[in-house]
């Protein structure tokens, strides 16, 4: 376990049954307050930003369809691109983490909710919401950790392809939504006997046809009501916003889990663990990002990546009221609480890409 020092440093003090009792109690009390407050404010937040998502995608498609004009294009990418990260994130990934359930609302509900991405609902829950909110940054389980095609920790055994690593990074972010819906199926699975090949194929033929629908949308149809002339700034519009989605994810995802300072724990580590020391992983492997209401909302309140891991079927929007209270928990005890502007953390990220893409990589050990 990490603590915190009076100069900003941090020590390693071995498992105290005490903390995580404490912390497990102050950290219930947080969620259980929320929770018993749950209503129609939180119903507000969710179904306005549906309303107002919808409202953005529609306009931003009538925009398009005069985009042979170069203002009118602009606009239609600026406008889709903002309706695109909305649905991914402040919607798409909280609902389907069961944030809005309580609501009872079938069409706002993490079982029926299918979001605008190439992931199929159905493999992303299971490779997000239990894999990775489970097994947060322990190695060899958290399957998000670096997503087999970096290496982010040390500990990872070095081969001469991440030399690559700092410009695939890019390419990377720029097909995020593919990436993801490809590593989510766990087709490596099956080459270790580990998963049936009838079922990959299933899922791999349920990606492409709906990957297949979404291509149909956005570079066929809404080009093609575009007219002739319009046909290809509509095309390159809706590419565009569909790569700077893909980009603010990536961006976003990454730094809330990869930031000098950010954690990873052995399976050793992960077995036995209490509720109090699961709660002490979840603080110790996540970062937040400091800014604007509007940053936070576009980065569907992923921003306080740290409340998220400890209590990730509350509602997103909930978050900014109780980071102050988490903070305040770590302080009292002693624990770490990462958080800076996205500019520090990107560029953390950036430099722990570029430094583990060599052999080695290890920060220089400190002197006692």
């Amino acid at each position: 376990m990490t603590l915190a020092t009076p100069d900003g440093g941090s020590r390693v003090a071995p498992s105290d049954e005490a903390l995580d009792a404490a912390l497990a109690a102050e950290l219930d009390a947080i969620a259980a307050s929320v929770r018993a407050d749950l209503g129609a404010s939180d119903r507000a937040h969710i179904t306005g930003v549906i309303a107002a998502q919808r409202r953005l995608e529609v306009a931003a498609r009538a925009v398009l369809l005069a985009s042979r004009y170069p203002a009118a294009a602009v606009l239609g990418t600026g406008l889709l691109t903002v309706a695109k990260v909305l649905e991914n994130m402040e919607i798409g990934h909280n609902v389907m983490h069961g944030q809005y359930d309580w609501m009872r609302d079938p069409e706002i509900h993490s079982t029926t909710w299918e979001w605008d991405a190439v992931s199929t609902a159905d493999s992303w829950k299971y490779a997000h919401n239990y894999q990775h909110h489970t097994y947060t940054n322990v190695l060899g389980r958290d399957r998000d950790l670096g997503y087999s095609a970096f290496r982010v920790e040390p500990e990872q055994p070095w081969n001469p392809v991440y030399l690559l690593q700092p410009g695939y990074f890019f390419v990377m972010g720029a097909v995020f939504e593919w990436a993801i819906a490809v590593y989510d199926m766990e087709l490596d699975a099956v080459r270790r006997g580990e998963k049936p090949a009838a079922q990959a194929r299933a899922e791999v033929t349920k990606m492409l046809g709906k990957a297949a629908r979404q291509a149909t949308k956005d570079y066929v149809l809404f080009p093609a009501l575009a007219g002739r002339r319009g046909a290809r700034r509509a095309l390159i519009a809706n590419a565009v916003a569909g790569v700077a989605r893909n980009l603010w994810v990536q961006t976003i995802v990454f730094c809330g889990h990869i930031p000098e300072g950010a954690e990873t724990f052995t399976e050793e580590q992960y077995q036995g663990e209490t509720r109090g020391g699961w709660y002490r992983r979840q603080l110790a492997g996540s970062c937040n990002l400091e800014g604007s209401r509007l940053f936070h909302l576009m980065t569907g309140h992923l921003s306080f990546q740290i409340e998220h891991h400890l209590f990730p079927d509350l509602p997103s929007s909930r978050y900014p009221e109780i980071a102050p209270q988490v903070r305040a928990v770590c302080e009292r005890h002693g624990l770490a609480y990462n958080s800076g502007r996205l500019g520090r953390q990107y560029g953390s990220v950036l430099k722990q890409i570029l430094r583990l893409s060599l052999p080695g990589g290890g920060p220089a050990p400190k002197l006692a």
